[in-house]
């Protein structure tokens, strides 16, 4: 097993630790982020409400599911600010340099939060699991982006 699978595995263990944070009322969208630069970590960031916003969490319902919106759908129209964007948000407020760093996710990005993270020259994305949006796909991929799935090998072993 290469050193760099053991540095991915932690850092992918670490979003879902970030995640584990999030405001989202629905459980499947407990999303988190890190960005890291030579083994070390920048910022982190999980999907919730702005401050002073009230969370679905605090009010006691989604307004996605109560609206009947599709996942991967109408982005803008939720309470909640993504985790990458988050953590890019983050980077910005303490004057942290993002560039050439990889970004750690537990979903796949939208083609939103994807065309933040190539503006801010994030060279590498490791992601966990899928989202239905394969334009941001496209995105990583004009832009010579790395954007992988992260597949945990030790989980396999017998």
């Amino acid at each position: 097993m290469s050193n760099n699978y053991k540095w991915d595995k932690r850092f992918i263990e670490m979003t879902k630790l970030v995640g584990s944070w999030s405001s989202c009322f629905k459980d499947n969208r407990q999303v988190g982020a890190i960005i890291v630069k030579n083994k070390r970590i920048l910022t982190t960031g999980y999907n919730g409400a702005p401050s002073g916003i009230a969370s679905c969490k605090e009010r006691g319902e989604c307004i996605r599911v109560k609206n009947n919106i599709k996942s991967g759908t109408m982005q803008e129209f939720c309470y909640a600010v993504h985790a990458e964007q988050n953590a890019l948000i983050q980077a910005a407020k303490l004057g942290i340099s993002v560039d050439g760093a990889t970004l750690y996710c537990t979903h796949q990005p939208c083609s939103i939060c994807t065309r933040l993270i190539i503006n801010a020259g994030i060279k590498r994305v490791v992601f966990l699991e899928g989202y239905p949006d394969t334009f941001s796909i496209q995105l990583f991929n004009e832009a010579e982006v790395t954007f992988e799935k992260f597949e945990d090998l030790e989980k396999n072993e017998i």
